[in-house]
């Protein structure tokens, strides 16, 4: 006797499989898009972060000298974060010739230093030391961070007396 299947239909079993392949496939993928968005977030953290960081360099490049130690941040034309030689806050020593001030935005903490060549008033230097640093935190909340440093001569130095 010949024994002869039956193709009329697909069977609960069959569909069910189909569904658990699917299903796996479909998860696969969805890992695949979370971790690529995770990436993409951060990607975008880390070019924020260096665009705040350039951005002071070039505000501290481009203002009067006599201006490099104030800064007006919302640019109504007032100086309101005035960086401190102080010992205070984020400047761990008073007097060393570096000046120091810092902002936070979007989950970016940005601090900006000044360093003189010698310790003294601004005017009495021939040139500075600008550095901005941009810190966020990780995908993993790890701490994160962004360098930038440049110099800058005083136009109106004329040496030691």
């Amino acid at each position: 006797m010949k024994h002869v299947l039956n193709s009329q239909g697909i069977s609960l079993v069959e569909v069910m499989v189909a569904m658990v392949i699917s299903g796996i496939a479909l998860m696969g993928t969805l890992g695949a898009v979370e971790i690529s968005s995770r990436y993409a977030q951060q990607t975008v953290m880390n070019s924020q972060a260096l665009e705040l960081a350039q951005g002071r360099l070039e505000v501290k490049r481009s203002i009067r000298w006599q201006l490099l130690l104030e800064d007006d941040l919302d640019r109504d034309g007032i100086a309101e974060t005035p960086m401190t030689d102080d010992g205070t806050g984020i400047d761990v020593t008073p007097g060393d010739g570096i000046y120091s001030a810092m902002y936070e935005q979007n989950g970016i903490t940005v601090v900006w230093t000044i360093e003189t060549d010698h310790p003294g008033p601004l005017s009495a230097t021939s040139m500075v030391r600008i550095r901005a640093m941009a810190t966020y935190l990780g995908r993993n909340k790890e701490k994160r961070e962004v360098q930038m440093a440049t110099m800058r001569a005083n136009p109106s130095y004329v040496g030691q007396p």
